[in-house]
C-alpha cells in the first residue's frame, strides 16, 4: 500500500530556482514519501528529462515517483505511475496503459465525485483543494477540513483502507488538522520547494503527519 504521509510535489514554476532532482533528493531525505512531478506548461521532451533526471535521484530510496497528468511521460520515464485529474484521461485507460503494478491516483474534489471514483483502479486519492492556494489556478473555493472529513468518509464506506491525502494549501500551520479530518496524508509544494532548506522543512512537516496519525 501506497505511503501518503508526504506527498512531495515538485513543479519547477515552484522550486525556487533549484533542479528538480536536487529538491526530489533533498526532500525525501527529509522524510517525504511520494514524490509527483508537476510540470502544466512545459514541453513533453523537457518533462521526460526532468521525470528521468528525478527517478536517477530517487534510485535505493525506495520513495516512488508519479507523473502528473501525463501517462506518456511516465511510459516513457518508466516512472511508478500517474496522479489524473478529473479533466485528464480516465483511470480505466491509464490502468490500461499502465498495467496492473503501476501506481495510479486521483484528485476528487467532492462527495459526488468520491461515490463515483472508478475505486477498484485506485491505489490512492489526493483530495481538495483544503485551503487557497497559489500554486494552481483553482476556480473551486477551498473545502476546509469539513469537507475533506465528508469526502473521506464517503471512501471509507466504499474501501475503508484507501489511502487518502488532503492536497492544496496545507503547511505546517494546519497540517495537523488534515490528519485529524482524516486524511493518511499530506500533498505540498511550497511548504517544501520554496523553503530556505526544503530538507528540514520535509522533516518538520513529516513529523507534525506522524504525531497527528498516533493521536488520531
Amino acid at each position: 500500500m501506497i505511503d501518503l504521509r508526504l506527498n512531495a510535489i515538485v513543479d519547477p514554476e515552484r522550486a525556487n530556482g533549484r533542479a528538480l532532482a536536487d529538491l526530489a533528493r533533498a526532500v525525501v531525505a527529509g522524510g517525504a514519501t511520494l514524490i509527483q512531478l508537476r510540470d502544466k506548461h512545459g514541453s513533453t521532451r523537457r518533462m521526460i528529462e526532468e521525470a528521468c533526471a528525478i527517478k536517477a535521484a530517487l534510485a535505493g530510496t525506495g520513495v516512488p515517483l508519479v507523473i502528473n497528468d501525463r501517462v506518456d511521460v511516465a511510459l516513457v520515464a518508466e516512472a511508478d505511475g500517474v496522479h489524473v485529474g478529473q479533466d485528464d484521461m480516465r483511470v480505466e485507460d491509464a490502468r490500461r496503459l499502465l498495467g496492473p503494478k503501476a501506481i495510479i491516483g486521483l484528485s476528487i474534489k467532492t462527495v459526488a465525485l468520491a461515490q463515483a471514483a472508478p475505486i477498484r483502479e485506485l491505489d490512492y486519492v489526493g483530495v481538495g483543494g483544503v485551503y487557497a492556494t497559489t500554486s494552481k489556478d483553482n476556480p473551486n473555493a477551498p473545502i476546509g477540513v469539513a469537507g475533506l472529513a465528508a469526502i473521506v468518509k464517503a471512501f471509507r464506506a466504499r474501501k475503508r483502507d484507501l489511502p487518502i491525502c488532503g492536497i492544496a494549501g496545507i503547511d505546517a500551520t494546519n497540517a495537523r488538522d488534515v490528519i485529524a479530518a482524516g486524511a493518511d496524508g499530506i500533498a505540498v509544494i511550497s511548504a517544501l520547494s520554496m523553503q530556505a532548506d526544503p530538507e528540514s522543512a520535509a522533516r518538520e512537516l513529516r513529523d507534525i503527519v506522524d504525531a497527528a496519525l498516533q493521536a488520531r
